[in-house]
């Protein structure tokens, strides 16, 4: 997955609440939609558009698909933008403070 395409899934921000919603544990379409004053369709192409971006997963149970977080997407973007910035875990002030 390109990071280009995670990118344009994290850029909305109905997006994002709904993986702020999944950090605490696996949630139904249902219960995702309750948090959004828009149609059940939208929710379900926002959900989409993180499944393409493998942001999320899903998995059926009887009558009902329930999303999680795919953290290891979200680790490579956090990585990215890390050494975009010149960070990395060992890295020592470079002013000696």
């Amino acid at each position: 997955m390109s990071l280009q395409h995670t990118l344009r899934a994290l850029a909305d921000p109905i997006r994002r609440e709904i993986l702020n919603l999944l950090k605490d544990g696996r949630l139904s379409a249902g219960e995702i939609a309750a948090h959004f004053p828009v149609t059940a369709a939208s929710i379900s192409r926002h959900l989409s558009v993180l499944k393409e971006a493998d942001l999320i997963r899903d998995q059926r149970e009887g009558k009902y698909i329930f999303y999680e977080l795919n953290a290891s997407v979200l680790e490579e973007v956090l990585l990215w933008i890390a050494a975009l910035k010149g960070e990395s875990g060992d890295e020592k002030d470079p002013h000696g403070t």
